[in-house]
């Protein structure tokens, strides 16, 4: 029973963020795409900062670390990684945002590193960080050779959203904090909505349509409530079961939910050159982590002894 329940967990996350693709390209047809982020975290920050009060045994920063790693994960994970992952869907479709978002743990690696003291990285794991790069390089190649309607521009910003995600990730980790997970996202989410909202009104952005769609409005709580809070409150309860690398795995699930779902309800394209370049960056994954995916693999695979 609680393995089928850590399993139907596992799935529940994955659905619930690869959803989140399709949703965003559904808001951005009535809200521009920095203010659009930036109400999606204004929600889902209000509910995890209520939640952290709630849950958490410490629910607001104190300490200097604490601000600097609110202010890495507000900056770069939030208003740049997402607010970049907004931007960028407007030129492509979100099973494609979602297979260059699945770079994020190699390059997470990457940043760990060269900044981290203690992180070291073999040949091979260096072969498995350039591997996701080959799987980049697979997926832009028709948009390269044909230059459709701005795809290579969305694929180019959505892969500098996964660079500033992975760094502000290493940079939370670099300065370390007692605060729990649950109490340091929901204040980066609050800081991250902030700043969203500066951007938009320095680049001009309007308002919204005066009147949204129901399509809109169901996009927009989807993203603010069951993608965003509620999605990282079954994180944060998952976390204390799985493994890091387990967690990492959603990451590969999320753009088949997402590629998926954009096929059922949006009608979009999956072509070759987006399953060949997930196949290729989720080889790199293995790659790199091939130590500890065998060591998972032996601990499954191990019965439990009874008392």
């Amino acid at each position: 029973m609680t393995r089928s329940r850590n399993l139907g967990q596992f799935v529940a996350l994955a659905v619930l963020w690869g959803g989140s693709f399709p949703a965003i390209e559904v808001g951005l047809e009535a809200i521009p795409p920095v203010l659009f982020a930036a109400i999606r975290f204004d929600i889902a920050g209000a509910l995890l900062v209520g939640y952290a009060v709630v849950a958490a045994n410490e629910w607001r920063p104190r300490a200097a670390e604490d601000l600097l790693a609110v202010a890495a994960g507000g900056v770069l994970f939030v208003a740049l990684g997402n607010g970049l992952g907004f931007v960028g869907q407007q030129y492509t479709t979100g099973g494609v945002a979602s297979i260059v978002f699945s770079l994020i743990p190699l390059l997470t690696a990457a940043f760990a590193w060269v900044l981290l003291a203690d992180e070291r990285l073999s040949s091979l794991g260096f072969a498995g960080i350039v591997l996701g790069l080959v799987g980049v390089g697979i997926l832009t190649g028709p948009g390269l050779r044909t230059l459709r309607s701005g795809a290579v521009l969305g694929e180019a910003i959505m892969f500098v959203a996964a660079v500033t995600t992975a760094l502000g990730t290493v940079l939370v980790r670099r300065w370390s904090t007692s605060l729990s997970s649950a109490t340091l996202t929901a204040w980066s989410m609050v800081l991250g909505a902030l700043v969203l909202h500066a951007g938009s009104l320095a680049i001009g952005e309007g308002p919204p349509d005066a009147s949204l769609s129901p399509a809109v409005v169901l996009a927009m709580a989807y993203l603010g409530v069951a993608s965003s809070a509620l999605a990282y409150v079954l994180y944060f309860s998952m976390l204390r079961r799985f493994s890091a690398l387990e967690m990492n795995l959603v990451t590969y699930l999320t753009p088949v939910v997402a590629t998926l779902t954009g096929w059922l309800l949006l009608d979009e394209p999956v072509t070759a050159s987006m399953v060949a370049g997930f196949v290729v960056i989720a080889t790199g994954f293995a790659v790199l982590k091939r130590r500890a995916l065998v060591a998972e693999l032996r601990r499954v695979e191990t019965p439990v002894d009874a008392d």
